[in-house]
Formats: structure tokens, sequence, C-alpha cells
């Protein structure tokens, strides 16, 4: 059974910054896309970093310089640094992979990621 599970989070004033990292078990993640996704209130969810089989990355373009996408293998965990951070980055964060293939993954539509964590919530006050 898959399982991601999010953990980190929390409160922080502008400037601050935050990690937030999904921990993976049930699926060979690291030959899938794999990416973090984020809901802020009353806004649809929005994808804002991706990272392929191969360890490339991408990112949103209001969070590139900022934010960092990250595999550990040895600990099948997926993490976000998140530096710099903004008022507006403020929502849920959910982690989320896709099935094969795992080269292409930016591009990819929510539907095409079957497996997602319960989200974990970021604050960021002004």
């Amino acid at each position: 059974q898959v399982q991601l599970v999010e953990s980190g989070g929390g409160s922080v004033q502008a400037g601050g910054s935050l990690r937030v990292s999904c921990a993976v078990s049930g699926y060979t993640y690291s030959t899938y896309c794999m990416g973090w996704f984020r809901q802020a209130p009353g806004k649809e969810r929005e994808k804002v970093a991706t990272v392929n089989s191969m360890g490339a990355t991408r990112y949103v373009d209001s969070v590139k310089g900022r934010f960092t996408i990250s595999n550990d293998n040895a600990k099948n965990t997926l993490s976000l640094q998140m530096n710099s951070l903004k008022p507006e980055d403020t929502g849920m964060y959910y982690c989320a992979g896709t099935g094969p293939p795992g080269v292409v993954c930016f591009p990819r539509v929510e539907r095409d990621f079957p497996y997602w964590g319960k989200g974990i919530q970021v604050t960021v006050s002004s």
C-alpha cells in the first residue's frame, strides 16, 4: 500500500525558512515523478516543484531561487526547503507521485499523480 506522509511545516514570519518532508512507503518513487503542490485559501491547488527519475527539478516561477525540492532515496523521503518565505506562500502543501514514466514531470497534470499525502499547513505572516 502506497503511503505519503508529510511533516514539518508550521508558522514563520516573512523572510524566514521552513522545510517540509514527505515519507514515502510502498512505492519505488525514485523511478517516477514526485512533486509538491500547494493550495492557498480560496484558490485552486497549484504545482510548486517536481523532480524526475533522473533528479532533474523544475519550479513554478513564483518560487524559483527560493525553494529547493530534493530526494533522499536512502530514507525514502522527498523534501522541499523553502527560504525567503512570503505571505503568499501560505497554504496546504501536498506531496504527490506519479506512475510511469518518470522523465517529463512538471507539465503533467494533477490526474497524472495518483498518489497523494494528506497535506501539511504552512503559514507565513507579514
